[in-house]
């Protein structure tokens, strides 16, 4: 009896689990799109560096005031040895994503954010000489084709907001890896990982925001009619911002590996549904489609790695590759998420 109970409260807490960062991830992506199409507001600098303080300020809170979580210790060396090019990487991911919010619409941002697990494995073969098991191309292969049929069926299609979603990809996979390799030996969780980063973050964009956007910004709050409410809506983001960073920790302890990658696909498919509501941007037949084959592709990705996970030591493996150099799974958690900001 208690056993069923449990097994009842687990189920529950999944559940609620997921749904908390569904509101959190789909919150956060559409206030982020409708500060800049709806408030005016352009600056995606300006709008990361906003992120990155309340993450920071919101973490320090955490850690070291309410004591949520315990502090992991680094040493000085480390931080900028291990940490800051991680942070960097960390940087560069979320302004190519607010930039790419910026030019297209939440759907094909999204569509294309899911061409991450691609990108990691081709990264890991091209420069770390990695060697896949021959189930991990073959899952790639919806995903990259239902990208393509996405962007070729786009209607509103640009190619500096197209750019920003695809390098952002190539972000996340590079700071993905870094994470394996950099912090190997620190078991960080979300709210550690923002605590070290963020800071960092900060101080790596606030310079180029204040010269490439300074000037914008200070037009706008000149010019625009309500300032007040506007900035309010731009700071709750950052908050909301670091709220989906304790959601993600929040999720990743509640499920397992496969219920988090499903998940995640249907947190894509929520989003869409939710933007196109919301900004009612066009959607053509096609490109429906090609959102649907890359989600499946996806779930497919994570439900091949699970089966490769699970197989014993000394399994036989595909005789195309070299014995030797053959990476069954790609150097990356299972339940690591890109959406952290």
């Amino acid at each position: 009896m208690e056993e069923s109970k449990l097994c009842q409260w687990s189920v529950v807490r999944s559940l609620l689990a997921i749904l908390q960062w569904w509101a959190f991830n789909v919150t956060v992506i559409i206030t982020n799109k409708w500060i800049f199409q709806k408030l005016d507001f352009k600056f995606p600098l300006t709008v990361s560096c906003v992120h990155f303080i309340c993450s920071a300020v919101g973490a320090y809170l955490t850690i070291k005031v309410l004591k949520i979580k315990p502090l992991i210790q680094v040493s000085p060396e480390d931080r900028w040895r291990r940490i800051f090019p991680m942070s960097f990487v960390f940087c560069i991911n979320i302004v190519l994503g607010n930039v790419s919010l910026r030019y297209i619409p939440v759907s094909f941002m999204q569509t294309i954010k899911s061409f991450t697990p691609a990108t990691t494995v081709i990264l890991q073969w091209l420069i770390w000489r990695k060697y896949f098991d021959w189930r991990i191309w073959a899952s790639l292969v919806p995903i990259v084709g239902g990208i393509l049929l996405s962007s070729v069926t786009e209607l509103s299609f640009n190619m500096l907001g197209f750019t920003a979603a695809l390098f952002g990809c190539l972000a996340t996979s590079t700071k993905t890896i870094l994470a394996e390799s950099l912090l190997h030996g620190y078991k960080f969780d979300s709210i550690n990982t923002v605590y070290y980063m963020a800071p960092f973050a900060t101080m790596i964009l606030s310079i180029p925001a204040m010269l490439l956007e300074g000037s914008g910004v200070i037009a706008w709050l000149q010019t625009h009619p309500s300032v007040f409410s506007s900035l309010i809506v731009v700071f709750c983001s950052g908050l909301l911002a670091f709220c989906l960073n304790f959601s993600i920790f929040y999720v990743i302890h509640s499920t397992t590996a496969v219920t988090f990658n499903v998940a995640g696909n249907l947190k894509v498919a929520v989003a869409v549904m939710v933007s196109w509501l919301i900004f009612r941007n066009p959607i053509s037949a096609l490109n429906a489609v090609g959102c649907a084959v890359t989600l499946v592709g996806c779930t497919f990705y994570g439900f091949v790695r699970h089966v490769l996970s699970q197989q014993p030591p000394g399994t036989p493996r595909t005789p195309r590759t070299p014995r030797n150099r053959i990476e069954v799974l790609p150097l990356v958690n299972g339940k690591i998420d890109d959406d952290k900001v």
